[in-house]
């Protein structure tokens, strides 16, 4: 913030004399202390100045000073007056202030004209000095406004706003009138402040293009009516975004190479049924976009598009994805749907688009045989033949057979129904003749959506005196002469006969049909379609659409009759309706006509029987006689008709059969009919857009209980345009009827369609059908019209733009470029040629090739026409293309940028090298995109571009760079990657191209977080280990969750504040704090926290116990009665069980800081108490603190978790490694555990009696406070995971089920044959300890040492650094060594020792592992003891035991007269229960001296005595003086990891590579089978030995004897030779203390001799592989053993000069360059 004023700047002056104050105060020591508003000097508390704001010249204006003295001392002050006389005080040069009382000062001010005065008063004691400044300031108009401010970063076409303070700081009312131009506005635009107040100013930013906004604003203030004295400026910045939306698909896929669209694709969907798919509509960019979703307009389906989408409107948030579905709901067969989504938002730089396709696909129907031959059947006879409806498509099939079995001869059974997908139907024909004669029918089974199937049905019936010729399959093919001309004779008949020279015999049917085929017209005869057949039989081939030379052997009119007359009350024959059909022979052979009756029909035609002569006609009369009133009856009436006369058997023609369809209804007047329930299927219907015949199917479904007739009445408008078959019908309940259309489309017909009405019930209800017949030229849109321009473009390069080509028609079109050959060089496009189906696109891939630099104007022509027509008559569409010269270009010198990281809310200023390398300038405009790169979940309105350009416009000359400023603020914790693009402009200042990127800038933006570097425990819990530390109190997932980004649920409350209801609010991160378990009423367990702040901000922490987070209610508000959990919380907080200190804090940047947490055992039982850890602006924790206190004498075992992983092993292997498992005794009494050995007894039964799981040692007692190892082996017979249940007994209590989990591996999975390749085991996640805590003396350089994988009996060693931190404390130290397994695996040295302060020593760590692979785990504690401590400690011991001695010689004597004396007892010396008479008598003290007094005395001067006594007595015992115990040491924890694995197989089978890799460091063994001392590392034998070494290697350096020697052995054979040891002396033994093994993290190895474990599991085996492997030993090894040392010591002595700073390792080395050699 800064201070606007015309005149002075008080703020900046009161800065500065504050600034010097505490330069003052520093200089006297730091004793200064700021209490509120006022500072205390020494003791005195005063104000830090006296200041004068209202005053005018001429003038006294006095202020009064008050002295306080808050200490206990009297204080003295000499008083140095000002040196102005403008201030005057009215006070002595000396003062005295007594402990308590405070003295006051007047102070006159006495100013002589209206400026500013400074001056001060200083204050002299005897501990310093210290001043209070004066100062007099004139009173102005100020006015306090921000710098900058930054506002939301805003999409382009939107708004953002946000506010910020305009305060008034000044004395004086004033007012303010802002200055401001678009796209920003403020508001309130003027106004009035009074003094000491603030406005809130809201800017709102209405950017209309991508820019970067900075706009200087004023505001101009003063007095009122002159507001014009002073300014003040804010500096408004702005972002301004594209916006920009995606479509994301998992099935989506790219059209082509070039196509930049997605594609949903549906694949093929069965007609009439529906496929959902989803899609995301994604929004990459950083502001929030408003969009709408919508078909492409250029093409509107006649019934809608076949696709269906959810969404049509949405917002998406930055980073967020909207999902939405599309279903697909094809209805024509056979065809390929094409549609185009667009999405469409404010600001979108190009309109985005989502194609969707999909194929409709339908039932594939076929018969197991076409036809079927019942032969001769008597009359009222019957034969059954079987076929099969065969579906082969995965769609069902809606099939019905065109046939009425009630009234034909021929029945077919179903006549209806659906096939299944991929299955077939059983059918039934069966053959019921009533005549004499031969029958014949080509039945028509319809299916939806398809082609009809035919069927031919022949027989012939005989009777006793009529036989005729029995109808033979062969035969049929004479039924296609009647698609010749009729008026062929007898004769011609027979001249065909010969002329076709037919000889017919078994196949004569095929030969027949064969030469038929041969025939003119034969090819129209055999290409009829199937639906063509069944339209020109059932339509009589009486319309227009009939293209058929040749006309039907006998014709119907009409062919439907309707039956809707009223019908009498008494219902006789002659109230019976009657209609006449009429039949014409359009052959010239007579022909014999003859019904079908049934009996049981209510239609009757009369004649039955008639003869009809060549070409003529005859009336028959239907009668619709029904037998029950208020019913509906329909069907089909079938008339066979055949020649009259003798063809020949060879060339009889089979009957031709005409069939009439009749519906009636004999409901009585007055009856209402019932309301039939069926659908229509579809509803509506639309013929292709081409003017040839078509057809559609549509399904008329009775869905009611009741039957239904309906019949399709032809009006005008559809006479001549639709047809429907059949036109009326009849329709059982639950039945169906396959009604088809037919239509030849045409340009004038109606574009809406038109309305078939369907009658239902004798047209008392109607079915409307709405049918689109209308024919279209074809039509094709260019994208942008008919020009395509190109960018300008240097010669021999290419320039490649994409446009797409779309078919506006109904059909399928081909297209086809055509390119002039002079231009083929210049423009070329892909693909040039291709199919478009109905509403589909091509891109088109446009590619530039100047040749020269000029201007071309080019003009291809697009040729396209209908996929089902010929070609002849095409469409052509020309298209310019213009294209010109090149075009400059900007680079960067760096493509990327990385700033590291940055403060949330700071600024780094970038700078950006601009290089034009391009033959012209360049005008430029500049733009950033921001991005997030690590994908989070961030608010759009408070997110905001965080990269500013301080230049967004300019021109860069050619082979010129220039130097662009960037300023990057991030908003938030995230990993930013900014874009910056460049846009060239032209002279217009217009933008000529698109972005283009110059380069990226990477920042990171951090937040503040903590984390956990170091642990320690104290009291109770001191001897745990750090990894049980880490354990109890998961540390490392707290760091984890620490070092996450905080939830949008976690922000909601910033900071800690009482927010919540309840006492322990929901939050969904949650960690247990286990406190381990302690004897009631001892220590307290104490773990001590070191938190680190790793970034580069202060953190603001807190941990919030249940009342610190619940809200205060009053009396009233609170309802109900307290829970016992809320009690238990109560009684815990209130009783200070648990605790934090400190509760709350502010870490800065790279600080730490310890928090200690406390939990004491004042309650037996187990407690818990939620806490939360919040981070202010950060995470927020819920910790369950979790302790547990034992009852005095009560046996307890402390188990973190019932739950325990084993580190994986391999199976198949022989010598799976020992695990640990700790048992921590909690209680103050010895624990007895036993494991229980049923359950693994259980565990090996169910595992192959293979031992899976052993215990080394199943039982043993715990003492109080320390922790037992259990050792386990883990051997896995199968490589999975197992869960494995063990019951452990605790003695007196009850027993805890613990659950072992351990994970087999699979070796031969593995890449290398390594035994260490499968190891899991690591290191335990805590880092080093940088920062020693608090109260600790001693530190270790390292906690953890991770020795890694190992082989056994090899021996490895680390180096760490033990250092004294106190600069006044001088401790002693002892390590104490953990034993594993009765052996001592791991040694220090040196064992215990004594730093002064700032000292350190180097500490060497042995390990020697056993001969048995073991995971270990091992905690080496360091016992740290002040010396002062102990000091104290043995000179209080010294006068405790001098005390003790004194007083065993000592005696008391009584005396009257004589003042009693204190007398020091000791715990050795038990006072006696006083007498009932005299004074009291103490054991072991010599008697008083007789004296006068001792008589006799009166009872109540004895009870007086007594109760004296009694008095005494208790004062003694409090005055006991116990013997002193040691002080208590402070422990350090080191944890020493490691896994030992035997030796490699192809190890012990190759020696040689063994020995390199195997070396002992075991010294001889003397013949009594001990080691020798180890030499003493100290002392003056060590100097002795240095010295002579030191002049022995000189002297022998000196000899040019030796140095010759030397030059001479390098050209013999090796001298030693490392030999291989026996068996026998490759015993375990830890090295000399003297010589480290090793300093670095290399490890060596030696062997050791092998032994067995307890007896448990035998270990042989292991010992195998080294017994051949050792020799006896040379004693050729002893010079290598003194090399190592010599080479370890040197290098230990590096590291400590190293450490103490006098080697500097990193420094580079010294080059001495020697004199030139002589030439003498």
């Amino acid at each position: 913030m800064f201070t606007f004023c015309d005149k002075v700047q008080p703020s900046v002056a009161l800065y500065r004399t504050k600034q010097n104050s505490r330069n003052q105060h520093r200089q006297y020591g730091g004793k200064c202390q700021r209490q509120g508003q006022r500072i205390c000097f020494f003791g005195l508390e005063t104000r830090p100045e006296l200041l004068w704001e209202d005053w005018d010249p001429g003038k006294d204006f006095t202020k009064t000073l008050v002295l306080k003295n808050i200490h206990n001392n009297l204080k003295k002050l000499n008083i140095r007056f000002p040196v102005s006389n403008l201030f005057s005080l009215l006070s002595p040069q000396k003062v005295v202030i007594s402990p308590g009382t405070s003295f006051s000062i007047p102070v006159t001010f006495r100013p002589l004209q209206r400026c500013e005065y400074e001056d001060s008063i200083e204050f002299q004691s005897e501990n310093g000095s210290f001043q209070v400044c004066l100062r007099a300031i004139v009173p102005c108009h100020i006015l306090e406004v921000p710098d900058s401010v930054t506002l939301p970063i805003c999409a382009v076409q939107d708004c953002s706003q946000t506010d910020f303070l305009l305060k008034n700081v000044s004395k004086l009312p004033t007012a303010f009138q802002w200055d401001c131009a678009a796209p920003f506005q403020l508001s309130p635009e003027a106004g009035m402040l009074k003094p000491g107040k603030e406005c809130h100013i809201r800017v709102v930013f209405q950017p209309q293009t991508e820019l970067v906004y900075q706009q200087q604003v004023y505001c101009r203030y003063g007095e009122e009516g002159d507001k014009t004295d002073s300014c003040c400026g804010v500096l408004l910045k702005g972002l301004a975004k594209y916006p920009y939306l995606e479509f994301r698909n998992h099935s989506g896929k790219k059209e082509g190479n070039h196509c930049t669209a997605p594609v949903l694709q549906f694949g093929s969907v069965a007609v009439g049924q529906h496929l959902c798919k989803h899609f995301d509509i994604f929004n990459p960019s950083p502001v929030d976009v408003s969009f709408s979703l919508s078909r492409l307009p250029e093409m509107v389906p006649v019934f809608g598009s076949e696709f269906s989408c959810d969404v049509t409107r949405g917002k998406v948030a930055p980073g967020r994805s909207l999902r939405a579905s599309v279903t697909y709901s094809p209805t024509v067969v056979d065809t390929v749907s094409v549609d185009y989504l667009a999405l469409k938002y404010k600001g979108a730089l190009e309109e985005t688009q989502l194609k969707l396709t999909g194929t409709c696909t339908g039932a594939i129907v076929c018969l197991s045989s076409s036809l079927v031959d019942f032969g001769c059947v008597k009359e009222g006879g019957s034969v059954v033949q079987t076929l099969d409806l065969i579906n082969s498509s995965p769609v069902e099939a809606v099939y019905q057979w065109d046939i009425d079995c009630g009234n034909s001869v021929f029945h077919i059974l179903p006549v209806s129904g659906i096939v299944l997908a991929h299955s077939q139907t059983k059918l039934r024909a069966i053959y019921k003749p009533t005549q004499s004669m031969a029958h014949h029918r080509r039945v028509a089974c319809l299916v939806l959506h398809r082609d009809p199937v035919f069927l031919n049905l022949i027989g012939t019936c005989h009777t006793e005196n009529h036989k005729p010729a029995i109808l033979k399959p062969k035969q049929l093919v004479l039924h296609e002469l009647h698609r010749y001309p009729r008026q062929q004779s007898p004769n011609s008949v027979s001249a065909l006969q010969h002329c076709h020279n037919t000889h017919l015999d078994q196949q004569g049917a095929l030969s027949t049909m064969e030469e038929l085929n041969q025939t003119p017209n034969s090819a129209a005869v055999m290409s009829t379609r199937p639906m063509d057949e069944f339209c020109q039989t059932s339509m009589e081939c009486m319309d227009s659409f009939s293209k058929s030379p040749s006309s039907p052997l006998v014709s119907v009119v009409p062919s439907m009759l309707l039956f809707n007359h009223k019908i009498a009350t008494s219902f006789t024959s002659s109230s019976a309706c009657s209609q006449s059909v009429t039949l014409t022979n359009n052959s010239r052979l007579k022909l014999s006509l003859v019904w079908t009756i049934s009996p049981n029909s209510p239609f009757a035609v009369s004649p039955a029987f008639s003869d009809l002569a060549p070409l003529k006609s005859t009336s028959f009369q239907v009668t619709y006689g029904p037998k029950q009133v208020n019913t509906l009856h329909g069907g089909q009436l079938e008339c066979f008709a055949y020649y009259k006369g003798d063809l020949g058997e060879q060339l009889m023609c089979p009957p031709w059969c005409v069939t009439i369809r009749v519906i009636g209804h004999s409901f009585q007047p007055g009856k209402e009919q019932s309301i039939p329930r069926c659908s229509l299927k579809p509803h509506q219907v639309a013929f292709p857009a081409l003017g040839v015949i078509s057809y559609r199917t549509v399904l008329l479904q009775n869905d009611g209980d009741l039957p239904l007739t309906f019949y399709h009445r032809k009006d005008h408008n559809s006479t001549e345009s639709v047809h429907v078959e059949p036109a009326c019908g009849f329709i059982q309940a639950g039945d169906h009827q396959i009604l088809t259309l037919r239509a030849v489309p045409s340009e004038d017909s109606p574009k809406q369609g038109v309305n078939l009405f369907l009658q239902l019930n004798a047209g008392q209800f109607k079915k409307e059908l709405t049918v689109v017949s209308v024919a279209e030229k074809p039509c094709v849109s260019l994208e942008n019209g008919s020009s395509l321009f190109f960018h300008p473009t240097a010669v021999g390069s290419e320039t490649q733009l994409t446009r797409h080509i779309r078919n506006l028609s109904r059909f399928s079109i081909r297209f086809q470029w055509n390119i002039p050959e002079q231009d083929q060089e210049l423009i070329s496009v892909k693909p040039d040629g291709g199919e478009l189906h109905p509403n589909d696109c091509s891109i088109q891939m446009w590619s530039f090739h100047p040749l020269a630099e000029k201007t071309y104007t080019i003009k291809p022509t697009l040729t396209f026409w209908p996929v089902q027509s010929d070609g002849s008559n095409k469409t052509h569409l020309t298209l310019e293309v213009f294209g010109t010269g090149s075009k400059g270009s900007l680079e960067a010198e760096r493509a990327v940028l990385d700033v590291g990281e940055i403060l949330v809310g700071s600024y780094q200023t970038v700078e950006v090298a601009l290089v034009n390398r391009s033959p012209c300038p360049v005008s430029f405009h500049l733009s950033v995109q921001q991005m997030l790169t690590d994908n989070q979940i961030y608010d759009s309105e408070a997110e905001q571009c965080d990269l500013k350009l301080d230049c967004e416009r300019g021109t860069i000359p050619s082979g010129s760079k220039m130097l662009l400023q960037t300023t990057c603020r991030p908003g938030r914790q995230a990993q930013y990657l900014w874009t910056i693009s460049y846009q060239t402009v032209n002279s217009r200042g217009l933008v000529s191209c698109p972005p283009q990127a110059l380069c990226k800038v990477q920042a990171k933006g951090v937040f503040p977080t903590l984390q956990v570097i170091d642990a320690c425990c104290g009291d109770s819990v001191g001897m745990l280990s750090k990894v049980q530390l880490w354990n109890l109190f998961p540390l490392d997932s707290l760091n984890q969750h620490l070092l996450s980004t905080p939830s949008p649920a976690e922000l909601t409350f910033q900071t800690p504040m009482r927010h919540s209801l309840n006492s322990c609010p929901s939050i969904f991160t949650m960690l247990d704090f286990n406190f381990s378990s302690a004897p009631l009423h001892s220590d307290p367990s104490d773990f001590v926290l070191m938190f680190h702040n790793p970034r580069s901000i202060p953190v603001d922490w807190a941990f919030l116990f249940p009342k610190d987070q619940q809200i205060e209610l009053e009396y009233w508000a609170v309802t109900g009665e307290y829970s016992s959990t809320e009690l238990d919380h109560m009684k815990l907080l209130d009783s200070h069980v648990f605790s934090v200190s400190p509760r709350a804090g502010t870490l800065l940047p790279g600080h730490k800081r310890a928090v200690n947490f406390s939990y004491r055992h004042d309650f037996a039982g187990t407690d818990r108490l939620p806490v939360v850890f919040k981070l202010s602006y950060g995470r927020e924790i819920l910790l369950n603190f979790q302790g547990v206190t034992i009852e005095r004498n009560e046996p307890y075992l402390h188990f973190a978790s019932t739950r325990h992983v084993f580190s994986s092993v391999a199976i198949g292997d022989d010598n799976p490694p020992r695990q640990m498992f700790e048992l921590h005794n909690g209680g103050e009494v010895p624990v007895h555990y036993e494991v229980d050995a049923a359950a693994l007894s259980q565990l090996q039964e169910n595992n192959f009696n293979h031992p899976v799981l052993c215990c080394l040692n199943p039982e043993g007692d715990i003492l109080p406070g320390k922790t037992a190892v259990l050792e386990w082996i883990f051997s896995p017979l199968e490589a999975r995971l197992y869960h494995m249940d063990v019951p452990i007994h605790i003695q007196d209590t009850n027993s805890t089920l613990m659950r072992f989990e351990g994970y087999g591996l699979d070796t031969s999975m593995q890449a290398s044959s390594s035994p260490f390749t499968y190891s899991d085991f690591k290191a335990w996640g805590y880092q080093v300890q940088r920062t020693p805590f608090q109260g600790q003396v001693l530190f270790l350089s390292e906690d953890n040492i991770f020795l890694g994988n190992i082989f056994v009996s090899s021996q490895s060693s680390r180096n760490l650094f033990l250092t004294n931190v106190s600069q006044a404390d001088t401790a002693h130290y002892v390590w104490e060594l953990p034993l594993q397994g009765n052996q001592q695996v791991v040694r220090i040295h040196p064992e215990h020792g004594c730093l002064r302060p700032g000292e350190c020593v180097l500490c060497v760590v042995t390990f020697t592992p056993t001969d048995y692979p073991t995971i270990y785990q091992l905690d080496l504690i360091c016992q740290v003891s002040l010396e002062a401590s102990l000091d104290r400690y043995h000179n209080t011991l010294r006068n405790w035991e001098e005390a003790q001695e004194r007083q065993e010689n000592e005696f008391i004597i009584t005396d009257k007269n004589v003042p009693e004396r204190q007398k020091v007892s000791t715990d050795k010396e038990p006072l006696a229960s006083p007498a009932k008479k005299g004074p009291p008598l103490r054991k072991y003290k010599t008697l008083p001296p007789i004296s006068a007094s001792c008589g006799w005395e009166p009872v109540g001067s004895l009870h007086a005595k007594q109760r004296k006594a009694e008095h005494q007595l208790h004062r003694g015992k409090a005055k006991v003086w116990r013997r002193p115990d040691p002080p208590k040491p402070a422990l350090l924890h080191l944890s020493v990891s490691a896994r030992t694995q035997k030796l490699p197989e192809n190890l012990i089978r190759c020696p040689d590579r063994c020995q390199r890799l195997i070396k002992t460091q075991q010294p001889v063994k003397s013949s009594a089978g001990t080691y020798p001392p180890p030499i003493s590392a100290h002392g003056p034998v060590r100097e002795i030995t240095g010295n002579i070494l030191t002049s022995l290697l000189r002297n022998i350096l000196d000899d040019s004897a030796f140095i010759q020697s030397l030059v001479t052995l390098a050209c013999k054979p090796k001298i030693y030779q490392p030999t291989q040891l026996s068996t026998d002396h490759v015993l375990s033994a830890p090295p000399p203390s003297c010589v480290p093994t090793c300093v670095t993290s290399s490890s060596s190895t030696i062997p050791q001799s092998h032994i067995r474990l307890d007896g448990t599991m035998d270990r042989d085996r292991a010992a195998g592989c080294l017994e051949n492997t050792f020799q006896t030993q040379s004693p050729e090894h002893v010079p290598a053993d003194s090399s190592e040392a010599v080479l370890l010591n040197t290098l230990q002595n590096v590291m400590m000069e190293a450490v103490r700073g006098e080697l500097v390792l990193t420094s580079h080395p010294c080059s001495v360059i020697l004199p030139p050699l002589s030439q003498r």
